[in-house]
């Protein structure tokens, strides 16, 4: 009898697979995000120019599939210089906010802050482009003005800012993360010299060559991975688990990166940061000394865009993005417009914007993973939109 009734519970258990596999592949496009890179020299990786790219959350039930354009970017095709010149031309540079796979191109904020400014200020010719790759901070991003956005001389350029840019600008952290040796990055870096000073390094083409070794999987997560790359209904299971596979790696990277000298720290007794927890830290009061330390790297790469923009000509403004950077009052917003002020950079955040017109901050981006959503960005637009009619002589 027993036999028997374990045998129906596993009947009925395949039957509901089943019958969730084939719902689920009816009503899911594709099953996995797909990112299609390629390594640019004096760049480093951005997308594969005119390549279909598609995006994939389980956890939001979101999928969408964009176009890159022809220099990389998820974004249109540029305007032409002659009219970028002859009106308002504005950059916006930035991670996964101004990339954006979760929007589309239509509905992303430089896209509708074009389209508004044509009815709201026509006299300007507002014309706009964005430059963003996911999980990268402002030193890394320095090339994106430098080989594209600096060819349409803006007049105005916007760097977005959200909390995890702290950390991303500190290379060891960088490394860290993602497995890269730090003297290898694929992307624009900086570094320490002799005397501890910071300074540029530039992405290293062979950087592949040099990647950290992964810590080996157990079977089971070998398996599970396997499975979940061809079944969809494996995959729907799978949102709501948590993969400790990035903490397994990190910890086995730590060890082998405390040994050289930009990564001591990782050997001092403390727990390495780990992605999903250091992001938060910069929320706190008091900062461990590798933060601290990141706040002057970040300092640094927001130079590097002042210096360029006072010789081009152009503004310069940071935005911050709600997910993170909360208020003013807020630790790590005014540890931002400490290193802003000092410049004489604006700050603009789209959180106060938001709260200021009555809107709920939640309901701007998606549940999961917090970037904008459709209404998000376009916030965001009227936000840039209110301070560009209140200091339209950066246009001028």
């Amino acid at each position: 009898m027993a036999a028997w009734n374990a045998l129906f519970v596993i009947a009925g258990l395949l039957l509901i697979a089943l019958a969730g596999e084939a719902y689920f592949r009816l009503t899911r496009p594709f099953i996995e995000t797909e990112v299609r890179s390629v390594f640019v020299d004096g760049v480093g990786l951005i997308r594969e120019p005119n390549a279909e790219l598609r995006y994939a959350s389980w956890r939001d039930d979101h999928f969408l599939v964009s176009r890159a354009n022809s220099l990389g970017f998820l974004d249109r095709e540029p305007v032409s210089a002659g009219r970028a010149a002859a009106g308002c031309h504005i950059a916006f540079i930035g991670d996964s906010f101004v990339e954006a796979w979760q929007a589309p191109i239509a509905d992303k904020f430089q896209a509708r802050l074009e389209e508004m400014a044509a009815l709201e200020l026509p006299h300007l010719d507002v014309t706009t482009q964005a430059y963003g790759i996911s999980g990268i901070g402002q030193i890394n991003q320095i090339p994106f003005y430098d080989e594209y956005a600096r060819r349409l001389n803006p007049k105005l350029v916007v760097l977005v800012f959200v909390i995890n840019d702290f950390g991303n600008n500190i290379t060891a952290l960088r490394a860290l993360e993602n497995g890269w040796d730090p003297d290898r990055m694929p992307y624009m870096s900086a570094q320490r010299d002799a005397r501890g000073n910071l300074e540029l390094r530039p992405p290293d083409p062979e950087y592949k060559r040099f990647l950290l070794p992964r810590p080996p999987k157990a079977w089971q997560d070998r398996a599970w991975d396997r499975l979940t790359g061809i079944s969809y209904f494996a995959k729907w299971t799978s949102r709501r688990l948590r993969n400790n596979d990035i903490r397994h790696q990190q910890g086995g990277w730590a060890d082998m990166l405390s040994e050289r000298p930009c990564c001591a720290w990782l050997s001092d007794g403390r727990t390495p940061p780990i992605w999903s927890s250091w992001h938060d830290d910069f929320m706190e009061e008091v900062l461990p000394p590798v933060l601290e330390d990141g706040l002057e790297y970040t300092a640094f790469g927001i130079d590097q865009f002042k210096r360029r923009a006072d010789r081009d000509g152009a503004a310069l403004l940071i935005m911050t993005a709600a997910a993170g950077m909360g208020k003013r009052g807020d630790p790590q917003f005014d540890r931002l417009s400490a290193i802003a002020e000092a410049r004489g950079i604006p700050v603009i955040s789209d959180y106060d914007y938001v709260v200021s017109r009555g809107y709920d901050a939640r309901d701007g981006r998606w549940p999961f993973n917090r970037h904008w959503n459709a209404t998000g960005h376009q916030w965001a637009a009227e936000a840039v939109l209110e301070w560009l009619k209140a200091n339209r002589d950066v246009c001028d």
